[in-house]
């Protein structure tokens, strides 16, 4: 019987690699627009955090999110992450 590979992705606070399902990703799409993707199918450059407050934090403080991203993040970005984590 052959197992379905699960795809992993790595946490831009704590760099565990998780399950893709697990994470919250934010895009960045052609236009340059950035938002939450709770689909996880928007077309885009992604970029995955943890569901939980340390991570995003620790991304915050240390513009990993920027870096990952290759674009300065918008304050509302950061307050949608925030809505999803709680």
């Amino acid at each position: 019987m052959k197992t379905k590979k699960i795809p992993l992705r790595k946490c831009l606070g704590c760099s565990e690699g998780k399950a893709k399902r697990e994470l919250i990703r934010i895009v960045k799409n052609k236009e340059g627009d950035i938002f939450v993707d709770l689909t996880g199918k928007a077309n885009g450059r992604g970029a995955y955090i943890c569901r939980n407050t340390e991570c995003l934090e620790k991304a915050m403080k240390s513009k990993r999110l920027n870096k990952a991203l290759e674009v300065e993040i918008p304050d509302k970005v950061y307050d949608d992450l925030l809505k999803e984590i709680q």
